[in-house]
């Protein structure tokens, strides 16, 4: 994802730096991006998507193998344009530099500087530019949604993950400044705010003692001009009460929830440290499905995991067919050094058991996806525009998150990009197992 946004010099100006941000991994990583280009200096820096550039930087991931090799060969790319002269200064930063502090400056020694992921001051002194309290933020491209990122690190310690020791312990943004960067956005058009984190139902418990996510998605509700909050990455232990409240009651909040639950085998979840069970996880799906009539849940599941046998599978096929999520993913296991997991317990199923037991959970899913989204057809539901391709509106109802969901795509005569950002109301006439198709109202 490239950041950018023109500033050209003006004539008789002091000439300004120019600079180009690339961000790679997830949604809270092109946070950090905003809000370091936020705190630049208008006066002193250009945001460039060109060569030549006076500093080139890369915002890396370091979750799993997939996403460490294209940081990676990302960084060797910008390695390249410097030989051939058209970056001058070349700095990483973010997940993969943090993790492999001692490694990467040896493997890749033509970078001029590494910085981690837990602050970025460190990268605003490197650029000459002033420290920041990171509230601002710069957006990429203006459309009616934006990520706000609620608190950083995690304190859950699941055992195949490396986020603790890259991130660090769990820290929250008090709700004062969640409030005024929200505010900011809104002013420039956003409508949905998705709040994410590591884990966004442990939020507060830091800074006021208690879980105060409920507490905040009031605060944000109240703000005018919001319409929308939807809540990613929650975890499913000791689900806070209020915030089903907040979700049944409170109309700005999405009956939506991205909960990963990874696996239901009591002795999988045992290994995977989730600190529960599952009989409560069942519990908890059919409280969220009571409390919330029409709620649509988003989850993410591991298999071949240590611990997963045929056994543990077919248990974990059987909850997916009785909980029928609306949406979701699923990946392979995969042996992350430096994790618990990677030092205790053996990576014992096959690789191609492991792509075997993932083909089939899809394609289970995939018919659930599929009978959700029929079911939905000759229904009404007001849709926030986000794209316009080729003449067709590219939008989302409450029921879809960006990124990650399936879209409602609306072909129309009346293709102005003045509809970015703003509502409808359509009417859904066909269905595949991942998108919808409607016509507008």
């Amino acid at each position: 994802m490239l950041h950018w946004i023109s500033s050209p010099t003006k004539k008789g100006k002091k000439k300004l730096k120019r600079i180009k941000i690339i961000t790679l991994g997830c949604s809270k990583n092109s946070v950090d991006t905003e809000h370091l280009l936020a705190a630049l200096p208008p006066e002193e820096f250009c945001v460039v998507q060109d060569a030549p550039v006076d500093y080139l930087l890369y915002n890396t991931c370091g979750f799993i193998g997939d996403a460490k090799e294209e940081s990676i060969q990302a960084v060797f790319e910008g390695v390249e344009a410097k030989k051939r002269g058209e970056v001058t200064n070349l700095a990483v930063f973010g997940c993969l530099s943090q993790r492999y502090a001692a490694q990467m400056p040896e493997l890749i020694p033509e970078v001029d500087a590494w910085f981690g992921a837990r602050d970025l001051n460190p990268v605003l002194r490197y650029l000459g530019a002033p420290p920041s309290r990171f509230i601002a933020r710069r957006q990429e491209q203006h459309k009616g949604y934006a990520y706000l990122k609620i608190s950083e690190g995690c304190d859950r310690r699941c055992s195949y993950c490396a986020i603790p020791f890259i991130r660090g312990a769990h820290r929250s943004v008090p709700i004062e400044d969640l409030e005024a960067e929200a505010r900011q956005l809104v002013g420039e058009g956003v409508s949905e705010l998705i709040l994410i984190a590591q884990d966004t139902t442990f939020y507060g418990l830091d800074i006021y003692g208690k879980r105060t996510l409920a507490a905040l998605l009031e605060r944000l509700s109240a703000i005018e001009g919001v319409e929308r909050i939807r809540i990613h990455y929650s975890y499913p232990s000791d689900f806070p009460e209020d915030v089903l409240e907040q979700m049944a009651d409170n109309p700005k909040v999405c009956k939506y929830l991205d909960i990963p639950l990874q696996h239901i085998s009591d002795k999988v979840l045992d290994n995977m440290h989730r600190h529960i069970d599952g009989a409560r996880t069942r519990a908890l799906i059919a409280r969220l499905r009571e409390k919330v009539p029409g709620v649509v849940l988003r989850t993410t599941m591991i298999v071949g995991h240590p611990g997963e046998g045929p056994e543990e599978f077919e248990e974990l096929l059987d909850f997916v067919r009785w909980a029928r999520f609306e949406r979701l993913g699923a990946f392979c296991y995969s042996e992350e050094e430096g994790t618990w997991g990677a030092s205790h317990l053996k990576d014992d199923v096959p690789e191609e058991e492991k792509r075997r037991r993932l083909d089939a959970l899809m394609s289970l899913q995939a018919d659930i996806s599929l009978s959700f989204n029929q079911s939905r057809v000759g229904s009404v539901v007001r849709v926030l525009v986000d794209d316009i391709v080729d003449g067709t509106l590219v939008c989302r109802s409450e029921g879809e998150s960006p990124d990650v969901d399936g879209e409602i795509l609306v072909k129309t005569e009346r293709a102005d990009e003045k509809l970015i950002g703003s509502y409808i109301d359509v009417r859904i006439t066909s269905a595949d197992e991942y998108d919808l198709r409607a016509v507008q109202l």
